[in-house]
C-alpha cells in the first residue's frame, strides 16, 4: 500500500482482524495475488530430473487422456525408460548454463519481474505478483501457500496461455483450485480468458514481426505461424483451441496489412499414433520448399508467451532443418515476445481489467 504523507510503497503488517477479541492472532489480511503460470520445466538435464519431469507432465490426464490401465504401463515401462535421455539432450542444446536452469524458467522470471514493477507502480504492495509452473518447479501449490502466508485474501490466476486448450490452460486452473482446496480460509479466486485476440496481443506480435522483417537479409516470402498442436480428436470433443489459433492468424494478417498468401497457420510437436491438427509443421515447410519453390520464410510461435523447448529446440533446430533439407535456403525464426516492453503492457493491461473492482 502507498504512505499517503512519504508516497513511498510499504510492505503491509499483520494486525487482528476487524471486531476480533484483542488476544485474537495477528494475521496479514486484505492482500490481492497475481499469480502467473506457465508450462514447466526440469530441475535440470539429467536423466532423473527429465524422468520426473516427464513423468509428472505425461501422467497428466488433461494431456494423455488414454485409460490409465492401458497407458501408466506404457509410460513407466518404455516411454520412461528411454524419454529422459534423449529430452535431456534437447534441453542441454537451449539450457541456460549461466544460471543453470531452463529457458522458459529464465524468461517467466524476467517477465513476471516487469509485470511487478508496474503493478506496484500502480498499486504500491496491496497487490503481489509471483509465478509459477503447472509442473516442475516452483509449484503451483507452494506459490499459493505463500499468497495466502503473505495476507492475499484475492487470488488472480493468470495462466499464459492466449489460446484456450484443455491440455493447457484447463490443466493449469485444475492445479490451482487443487492448490486452494488444502486452503482453511480459501481466498476469493478469478481466473484470467485467454486474450488471443487482445489488441495489444495482437499489436505485441505484428511489432516483433516488422522488425524481424526489416532486419533480415532476405525478405521472407511466408510467415509461418507455428501453433503447439492437440489431437484432431480435441477438436470434435469441444476444445476451442483451434479455432482461436486460426482467429490469431487472421487477426495478425489484418493488423500486418497482408492478404493470404503472405501468411500460414500450422501446428507442431505432434506426440502418439492419432491425427493431430493439420497440417504439420515439419512437412508443411518441407513442402512449401520442395514443391511450391519458397526459398525464404520466417517462422514464429503465437501460441507460446516464452521461448522453451519447443521453440527454441524444436522450431529453430528440427523444422528449420527440415525446410533446409527439403531445398529451403533462408529460414528465420521469429522469437516469441518474452518480456518485449510491448507484450509486457499487454499483459499488464489484460490484469489491470482483471483486477475491477478488487482494486482502487
Amino acid at each position: 500500500m502507498f504512505d499517503a504523507k512519504s508516497t513511498e510503497l510499504t510492505e503491509p503488517v499483520a494486525a487482528c482482524p476487524m471486531h476480533a477479541a484483542p488476544d485474537h492472532p495477528k494475521v496479514l489480511h486484505g492482500r490481492v495475488g497475481v499469480l502467473i503460470a506457465n508450462l514447466g520445466t526440469p530441475d535440470g538435464t539429467d536423466y532423473w530430473s527429465m524422468r520426473r519431469y516427464l513423468n509428472e507432465f505425461l501422467s497428466d490426464k488433461r494431456v494423455v487422456d488414454y485409460s490409465a490401465w492401458l497407458w501408466q504401463p506404457l509410460l513407466q515401462l518404455i516411454i520412461l525408460t528411454k524419454r529422459p535421455f534423449s529430452s535431456g539432450a534437447a534441453y542441454r542444446s537451449i539450457w541456460n548454463t549461466d544460471k543453470d536452469e531452463s529457458p522458459l524458467l529464465t524468461i517467466t522470471r524476467d517477465q513476471t519481474d516487469a509485470i511487478r514493477a508496474q503493478m506496484q507502480a500502480a498499486y504500491g504492495h496491496d497487490v503481489r505478483v509471483d509465478f509459477c509452473m503447472r509442473y516442475g518447479n516452483p509449484s503451483t501449490k507452494s506459490k499459493v501457500q505463500e499468497m495466502v502466508d503473505a495476507g492475499c485474501t484475492k487470488i488472480l490466476f493468470f495462466p499464459l496461455y492466449p489460446h484456450y486448450a484443455g491440455a493447457t490452460s484447463a490443466t493449469a486452473n485444475d492445479q490451482f483450485f487443487r492448490s486452494l482446496m488444502g486452503q482453511k480460509w480459501q481466498p476469493t479466486a478469478r481466473v484470467v480468458d485467454p486474450y488471443y485476440a487482445d489488441e495489444k496481443y495482437i499489436d505485441a506480435l505484428a511489432q516483433s514481426i516488422e522488425r524481424a522483417y526489416a532486419a533480415a537479409e532476405t525478405k521472407p516470402e511466408v510467415l509461418v505461424c507455428s501453433y503447439h498442436g492437440v489431437p484432431e480428436r480435441y477438436l470434435r470433443e469441444g476444445d476451442p483451441y483451434h479455432c482461436q489459433c486460426q482467429k490469431t492468424t487472421r487477426l495478425l494478417k489484418e493488423r500486418l496489412g497482408w492478404d493470404d498468401t503472405q501468411i500460414r497457420t500450422t501446428f507442431q510437436s505432434r506426440f502418439g499414433p492419432e491425427e493431430w491438427l493439420k497440417p504439420y509443421t515439419v512437412k508443411e515447410v518441407a513442402k512449401m520448399a520442395e514443391e511450391e519453390g519458397i526459398k525464404n520464410i520466417a517462422v514464429c510461435a503465437p501460441a507460446f508467451s516464452a521461448d522453451c523447448i519447443e521453440t527454441l529446440e524444436e522450431i529453430n533446430e528440427e523444422i528449420k532443418e527440415s525446410f533446409e533439407e527439403a531445398g529451403g535456403e533462408h529460414f528465420t525464426y521469429i522469437p516469441c515476445l518474452n518480456d518485449d516492453p510491448a507484450h509486457i503492457d499487454a499483459l499488464s493491461g489484460i490484469i489491470h481489467r482483471n483486477l475491477a473492482g478488487w482494486v482502487g
